[in-house]
């Protein structure tokens, strides 16, 4: 499954990627949000070679060309393991005479990681992550029309049920326009799990989180219970039951529906990069080896120990 998010990723059209947003809009988010995101964001291509070297303390740095890539708040561009190293040169060596920002999900999330352009401690995130549980996507049921009601029931509640029994909470769900009133046991539980993610991989969850409107379907997706596409159309229900009675835009919905997959498996991508665990990332390393599409042409090694300057 792990390879699958990896392949949907590397293949799925890309356009916008937003930075992570927080319940509260801030002066300070907007300007990170243009400074780190933007729908029109391209430039023309300065670099021939992409490489990757090993910096001070093991950390691997990106090199184009032999200019070392920094982040938009200046600071070198640094990335803690090879997996992740490999996926960010991938995304810089795929681009052709203008490079278009808005597809680099990836760099995205490693400059996030690395600028923090919010200055949020790890608390903080998920604190912010926690409120999206209050209006989780599948916690809201309609009343009607029936057949989404039932649509509702049959694709939500087996997603509800195993979340529940996972981690072994309540949580419910609600046709009232407050939502259902979450056990403040198993807002605890989350608490803990999330803690329990390093600072990139939360970066990388709350990204998911804000995608999905949802933080169950995201530890499904996360814990591999579902799928990318299961998660979006999951996350889309209502959605697409509208455009299923009245129809819809199709180019417009397509491309919105490819949007939302393409950044879904990039922060879910990034979760398990940044993961503690060896034998993930030497799993995905093994999939990036595998023959993919867009697996970058590094002319110069893949890995060397000297600074180029």
């Amino acid at each position: 499954m792990l390879r699958n998010v990896l392949r949907l990723y590397n293949s799925l059209p890309v356009g916008c990627c937003p930075l992570i947003t927080i319940q509260t809009q801030t002066r300070q988010l907007l300007e990170c949000r243009r400074t780190y995101s933007s729908a029109t964001s391209e430039r023309k291509k300065f670099y021939q070679d992409v490489s990757i070297s090993q910096g001070e303390g093991g950390v691997l740095e990106i090199n184009l060309d032999r200019r070392k890539l920094k982040t938009p708040g200046g600071k070198l561009f640094t990335v803690p393991n090879e997996a992740l190293a490999v996926t960010v040169a991938t995304e810089w060596d795929v681009q052709r005479d203008t490079l278009k920002f808005y597809t680099m999900h990836m760099t995205t999330l490693c400059n996030t990681a690395l600028d923090n352009p919010t200055q949020r401690n790890k608390d903080q995130m998920i604190a912010a992550s926690l409120k999206y549980l209050e209006t989780d996507t599948i916690c809201y049921r309609v009343e009607e029309p029936p057949g989404l009601v039932q649509l509702q029931k049959n694709e939500w509640d087996p997603v509800m049920d195993w979340i529940e029994k996972r981690y072994n909470v309540v949580i419910g769900s609600s046709s009232n326009i407050m939502g259902p009133t979450i056990p403040e046991e198993t807002k605890d539980t989350f608490r803990q799990h999330l803690a329990s993610y390093n600072f990139w991989a939360l970066t990388g969850l709350e990204y998911v989180i804000t995608q999905l409107k949802s933080v169950i379907l995201s530890f499904g997706l996360i814990d591999q219970h579902l799928t990318v596409e299961k998660a979006v159309q999951l996350s889309r229900l209502e959605e697409e039951f509208q455009i299923h009675q009245w129809g819809n835009v199709e180019w417009a919905h397509e491309y919105d529906l490819q949007e939302l997959r393409s950044r879904t498996a990039a922060g879910t991508l990034f979760v398990h990069l940044s993961s503690e665990s060896a034998t993930m990332k030497r799993k995905f390393l093994q999939d990036l080896e595998f023959p993919l599409p867009r697996k970058p042409t590094i002319k110069t090694p893949l890995l060397s120990k000297h600074s180029h300057h």
